[in-house]
């Protein structure tokens, strides 16, 4: 049963290509923020981050949510969710109003927003986000808080995150057909962020690469906001089917090696150290693995270079698209690491010496009645999307116009903004 001075309650879902989780938190009316229930399962219906069958999908959806109902002791009838496919991108459109020199007041903010979200160009793609960052008059940037500044002109950067549409309605119909509202879809490197980078180092400037399973989201943040966006089709996964190919063996026992007893280093006692591919309730009267014994074990060598061959293909993608972001030299000085494939053994070590700058794994934030098992990388973008709803940041999107226009436009475009106008007031 949900405490009686919890003041809000907010529901969760991220939808990924491995697991499918769901998490359930409640708001005291002090702002305290306590975990009340999460559960996850396999995901089904879901690949590469898109819809690919509906009630699969569907399923997966309800089954996680219920699980994180039935720890709750209450149930959610919207959630906020995690989008990791549908292409995602972003940019930085800049804004700019004239001042004319006189001090900056609270209705030149909300018009120079205002006209940020009038410029927004989805070039047919939907807009996920768009975010105000810091501002900059005349000769100043950098600004947080303009008001009550003279100034010539006026500007901001709005940061836009955008995504294919066709995916996105697929993703919001596989939540709404498991009878839940969509609260709102938010990108998971945002999410990611939101749980894994403190303000200062999104203030300062950091690379975040959020390892999933089939998807390898890379995002570079400064100023606070999020500037740079790319998505590279490749995950854990992918290390996950090169070891069933190379051992001839099933993904699951493929899997099982590669969290037990892989890792992104290589040691000098790989060679002589023998593992098991089979788990406990394995068959063990088929086939013998490729390259293993009579006991059905292989060496551990062969295992580790499997591995490290995938890391290398994956850890030059993201060096490309790092240096493509003008995230290199004095611009590029930490990497934090997320998601699920972030857990793998070594690969902190491994990334750091293959990108050449400081790398460190991602966590979730101690979140009260967070689980521990719930507490590591691979669910930072669930709990992210919880901080994100409680923060709530500023959409452009979302402003409705108090002010009325100095300059006034003529013909056709008077009626637009006229109708636009009556449309937001009524």
């Amino acid at each position: 049963m949900v405490d009686a001075r919890m003041a809000r309650v907010i529901g969760a879902v991220n939808i990924g290509s491995f697991r499918i989780s769901a998490m359930i938190a409640g708001v005291s009316e002090t702002g305290e923020l306590t975990v009340l229930g999460s559960g996850h399962r396999a995901a089904q219906g879901i690949k590469r981050g898109y819809v690919t069958e509906m009630a699969a999908a569907t399923y997966a959806v309800r089954d996680a949510v219920e699980r994180a109902e039935k720890l709750a002791g209450t149930s959610v009838d919207a959630v906020w969710i995690g989008c990791s496919g549908a292409n995602l991108s972003a940019g930085i459109s800049p804004v700019e109003i004239e001042i004319g020199g006189r001090r900056i007041e609270e209705e030149d903010v909300e018009q120079l927003l205002l006209a940020g979200r009038e410029a927004l160009e989805p070039d047919g793609r939907m807009v996920l986000h768009a975010q105000p960052g810091l501002y900059y008059l005349d000769g100043a940037d950098g600004i947080a808080n303009p008001r009550g500044l003279h100034a010539e002109q006026l500007g901001v950067d709005i940061h836009v995150i955008r995504a294919e549409g066709a995916p996105m309605r697929n993703l919001k119909e596989v939540v709404q057909n498991a009878h839940l509202e969509v609260e709102g879809v938010v990108a998971s490197p945002l999410a990611a962020a939101h749980a894994c980078l403190s303000a200062e180092e999104r203030e300062l400037g950091v690379a975040l690469v959020e390892f999933g399973a089939q998807v390898t989201n890379v995002s570079a943040h400064a100023g606070g906001n999020l500037v740079a966006l790319t998505a590279i089709g490749r995950g854990s996964s992918d290390i996950t089917d090169a070891l069933a190919s190379a051992l001839g063996i099933r993904r699951s026992q493929a899997e099982r090696l590669k969290c037990v007893h892989g890792s992104a280093l290589a040691s000098p006692g790989d060679h002589r150290e023998r593992v098991p591919v089979a788990g406990p309730g394995d068959d063990r009267d088929g086939p013998l693995p490729r390259g293993a014994d009579a006991q059905g074990q292989v060496a551990r060598a062969e295992v580790v270079g499997v591995i490290t061959g995938e890391l290398d293909q994956l850890a030059g993608e993201i060096g490309r698209a790092l240096e493509q972001m003008g995230y290199s030299g004095r611009n590029g000085r930490q990497v934090v690491l997320t998601g699920g494939g972030a857990e793998l053994t070594g690969l902190a070590d491994y990334m750091q010496a293959a990108l050449g700058r400081p790398v460190r794994i991602g966590r979730p934030p101690a979140i009260k009645g967070l689980p521990e098992a719930h507490g590591v990388p691979g669910f930072a973008t669930l709990a992210g999307l919880v901080l994100y709803a409680l923060d709530d940041p500023i959409d452009i999107r979302a402003l409705h116009s108090h002010t009325q226009y100095s300059r006034r436009p003529a013909g056709v475009a008077t009626m637009v903004r006229l109708w636009r106008a009556m449309k937001e007031s009524f």
